[in-house]
């Protein structure tokens, strides 16, 4: 019953059989390769529209270098209060943009408000030198409180940015979620309307927890910007030599959908679990659209979860209303589903739930 995170589970079969597949002979390193041009056309392919791409073991070295592509070190990047480029990432945007600012902006849900967009961005356009120069908004798609924007609502955030001249980043370390959730509302929604064609510059595309065993893209749509960021990319020590095994593993999620049906394994798992919570009699705080539940549970209870085998983490309470805030005896959950959750374990855990 481990619902700590999507990062606790292992690689899909089919990723561990493609890397060994492709493990034998010689070949380029450092993304001179077949296999990462193939899957550089691939995600062009994917996206519609020649993209630039370089690939990164890990997602805080994908955002931090997208970020630094789109932000100058005398910029602010804004960002959702709870972002994980703010919450999680030990300052590495600040650093490897070499002192760009993060300014954290709240919003329900894990969303950002935009019109606190607006107040917060409004206020750097005084006089110069006060504050830093507005240059990149960073949306999490899907949030941190699993959440999904729609394209009307990148679009109601993409749009002021660019009256700003703001560029506009998407960390997508569960994009793969986010648009199994789409598909759900509408079949024909497709990756570029939820990015480029709704004012993305740069997607952090997330693989390693969908299924993959540690692979990242970034993603630009301004294919002449991947030239500028591989001197940083070196510089920060985020340079694969082995590339082709990260491109073997991002060309396998993308055959036949592979990462849509782990992701939709994931998202189901995690309706399984809301549905079970919501019939034990708890309060699911926001609403379950990607891989993760969010539970106010009473402490006691909490304790004999853990007791009995859960693991899962409690959360900040920032992105709820203060009117719904838990009380002194309760708190605030989150539990995280991946390709690897098991319906067993969903329904042991919401039958002790109930208990």
């Amino acid at each position: 019953m481990n619902f700590a995170s999507d990062n606790w589970a292992g690689a899909s079969p089919r990723i561990l059989e493609a890397l060994a597949a492709g493990n034998g002979g010689l070949a380029p390193a450092y993304g001179q390769d077949d296999l990462t041009r193939e899957a550089n056309a691939r995600l062009s392919a994917l996206f519609g529209r020649d993209v630039g791409v370089f690939t990164a073991a890990t997602g805080t070295a994908a955002n931090s270098l997208a970020l630094a592509a789109l932000c100058p070190p005398y910029g602010a990047v804004y960002a959702h209060e709870d972002a994980h480029i703010i919450a999680d990432e030990g300052g590495a945007p600040e650093f490897i943009t070499q002192g760009a600012r993060l300014i954290g902006i709240g919003g329900l849900a894990g969303k950002i408000d935009p019109a606190r967009f607006e107040t917060v961005a409004g206020r750097a356009s005084g006089p110069a030198g006060r504050l830093p120069v507005p240059a990149a908004l960073s949306l999490t798609q899907a949030t941190e409180c699993g959440t999904v924007y729609r394209p009307e609502e990148i679009l109601a955030l993409t749009g002021p940015a660019r009256e700003r001249g703001l560029k506009v980043h998407m960390d997508g370390a569960r994009f793969p979620n986010a648009l199994a959730f789409l598909k759900q509302l509408s079949n024909d929604i497709a990756p570029a309307d939820v990015t480029w064609k709704a004012g993305i510059d740069a997607l952090s595309f997330g693989f390693t927890k969908t299924g993959a065993l540690m692979a990242e893209a970034v993603v630009l749509f301004d294919a002449e910007k991947a030239a500028e960021i591989e001197w940083r990319r070196k510089r920060s020590g985020h340079i694969v030599s082995k590339a082709r095994l990260i491109a073997i593993q991002i060309i396998a999620m993308l055959e036949d959908d592979h990462w849509l049906d782990l992701a939709r394994h994931a998202n189901a798992m995690a309706a399984l679990l809301d549905k079970g919570l919501r019939a034990a009699g708890h309060e699911i705080a926001f609403p379950v659209e990607a891989n993760e539940v969010f539970a106010v549970l009473p402490k006691a209870l909490i304790e004999r979860l853990r007791q009995a085998g859960g693991r899962f983490y409690e959360w900040p309470r920032g992105s709820l209303a203060p009117e719904r805030h838990p009380g002194p005896d309760a708190d605030l959950v989150r539990l995280v589903t991946s390709f690897a959750t098991r319906p067993d374990e969903v329904e042991a855990f919401a039958r002790l739930a109930a208990g």
